[in-house]
């Protein structure tokens, strides 16, 4: 046991140092490859040469971050295969098909375009140029709603049935998987928070310019730009984020209750602006959670249910269940899923020992179509990850860094909405460069951005454990059968890999853009 629980440590280690460094890449190839697009089609429009040598300018920038996120994206893919071959044989025939269609469609759309990108400038017509622009920004985006639906499926299984006899996930419904409501929301997003990191990263390092008082036409014009990109962009994040939380209170409850550090539910529920939360040693009782907190009355009923008056269930609730609020105890789920893995484990008997009888009774309760079909997998089958946990203690996320993660992403978001206003409209007013406060804070504003995306996709992730397929298959089921000592082995080859292709990049970066743009 003790062998199997390193294993399981070690490949989630992996897998989030895998997803951290290739985050770190992708929001910034998201959002600069549209803010490109746009600039090269002013550029098309008005045949400013200005314009022309700032798009260039910005794909040299663009061009290093896309090598080394493609670089890391290929390793996170792979990983599914070598240390989660259990969760690939379960789900693959659904799991495959986004990802598959991402690499043949999105992936070569945008790698085949990319080279007109940057190779075509005096070779085709300035139109077939500005088209090759805009489909590798599409193409781009195209990859991450592919992935994405991916990701939403593991949040939200939808589109599918269970085959007992290959013991997998089947997809039913393409259209359900591809475009559940969790899907689309969680595009909306990341993509959107994806453009405003971008246009932060545009206006920061513009901002760097004006401070140096090197390229202010240049700095201004793409300030202009991107300023106004960042700020729509910014607050449909914040319209797609308050969906998100609304979809979570009601798929995926104790993620919530987590984020907020909600143990008992209540009707009315508030939402904690900030706090401090003490550790579990020193908590007492529920209500003794934090050593200090801001609530707003009802908030966190209003976003969730959108309702002043909902109840908003706890962690208490979903662990001992709440007969009033319908909640099933924990225990009773983790007996339900047991039935589910008993009946399933008996159909492989009977059809090694040829009891043909019991395999056609009990394939009638795997089938949906039948009554007790719909009956057995509502009541017990929908229950089935939780017949592998131990204890309902492991159905809780780590509390402290979902609710600080969550705080910060919000945070962070506000004041991104507030430094965008203002530097779009100072900038504007050709008063920008007067406000050196500003300026310095546009600067800061670049890494607080990457701390904020990380921040989301650790309350996403996170907030989902212990569940690798939510209440489906827990994180320990999923794993490969490999010695831990070689997934360890292999997280610190990975993390000194990806940490040299960080300083790379960071350092190609800091050079080009000290360079500046030179002249064409």
């Amino acid at each position: 046991m003790s062998d199997i629980l390193q294993t399981v440590d070690w490949s989630r280690a992996q897998f989030a140092l895998t997803a951290i460094y290739h985050w770190l890449f992708v929001p910034l190839t998201l959002g600069l490859g549209v803010i490109i697009a746009i600039m090269e089609s002013i550029y098309y429009r008005t045949g400013d040469d200005f314009w022309k040598r700032t798009t260039r300018f910005w794909m040299r920038l663009f061009g290093v971050n896309f090598a080394i996120g493609v670089a890391t994206g290929l390793i996170l893919e792979f990983e599914f295969g070598t240390n989660w071959s259990n969760y690939s044989h379960f789900v693959g025939d659904i799991f495959g098909a986004p990802l598959a269609i991402e690499g043949i469609m999105a992936f070569f759309l945008e790698s085949t375009f990319i080279a007109v990108m940057y190779f075509g400038w005096g070779k085709v017509s300035r139109g077939f140029h500005l088209t090759a622009t805009w489909l590798t920004a599409i193409g781009a985006n195209l990859s991450a709603w592919w992935i994405l639906v991916a990701n939403s499926w593991m949040q939200y299984p939808t589109g599918c049935t269970f085959n007992p006899e290959t013991v997998r996930n089947e997809m039913t419904s393409f259209w359900e998987v591809a475009f559940s409501p969790v899907a689309v929301n969680k595009f909306s997003h990341t993509v959107t928070s994806s453009f405003t990191l971008a246009a932060l990263f545009v206006v920061g390092v513009s901002a760097w310019y004006l401070l140096k008082r090197r390229e202010r036409q240049m700095a201004t014009r793409s300030i202009a730009v991107a300023s106004l990109f960042g700020l729509v962009a910014s607050l449909v994040t914040a319209y797609s984020g308050d969906r998100s939380g609304a979809i979570v209170a009601r798929l995926q409850p104790m993620k919530l209750a987590a984020m907020e550090a909600l143990y008992d539910g209540c009707e009315g529920a508030p939402l904690t602006a900030v706090g401090i939360l003490r550790p579990e040693s020193q908590r007492t009782s529920d209500d003794d959670a934090f050593y200090f907190k801001v609530d707003i009355p009802k908030m966190l009923s209003i976003m969730s249910f959108r309702d002043a008056e909902a109840y908003v269930a706890g962690i208490n609730d979903l662990l001992r269940g709440n007969p009033e609020q319908g909640i099933l105890p924990a225990e009773e789920k983790i007996a339900r899923g047991r039935v589910a893995i008993d009946e399933l484990a008996r159909f492989r008997d009977a059809r090694q020992s040829g009891d043909q009888e019991t395999v056609d009774q009990i394939t009638r309760k795997f089938d949906p179509s039948t009554p007790e079909g719909r009956e057995f997998l509502g009541e017990y089958f929908a229950y089935f990850g939780y017949g592998y946990l131990q204890s309902p203690e492991q159905l809780v996320p780590n509390i402290p860094l979902l609710f600080y993660s969550f705080r910060v992403m919000v945070g962070a978001g506000c004041l991104f909405i507030l430094m965008l206003a203002l530097v779009w409209w100072y900038n504007r007013r050709d008063k920008l460069a007067e406000k050196r406060w500003l300026l310095r804070l546009a600067i800061l504003c670049i890494p607080l951005a990457y701390l904020a995306s990380q921040a989301g996709w650790v309350v996403a992730e996170v907030g989902r454990q212990p569940w690798v397929i939510q209440d489906l298959m827990p994180v320990g089921v999923g794993v490969s059968k490999l010695p831990g000592e070689s997934v360890a082995t292999t997280f610190f080859i990975f993390l000194a890999l990806f940490t040299a292709l960080l300083i790379a990049e960071l350092s190609i970066l800091f050079r080009q853009i000290k360079e500046g743009p030179g002249k064409e």
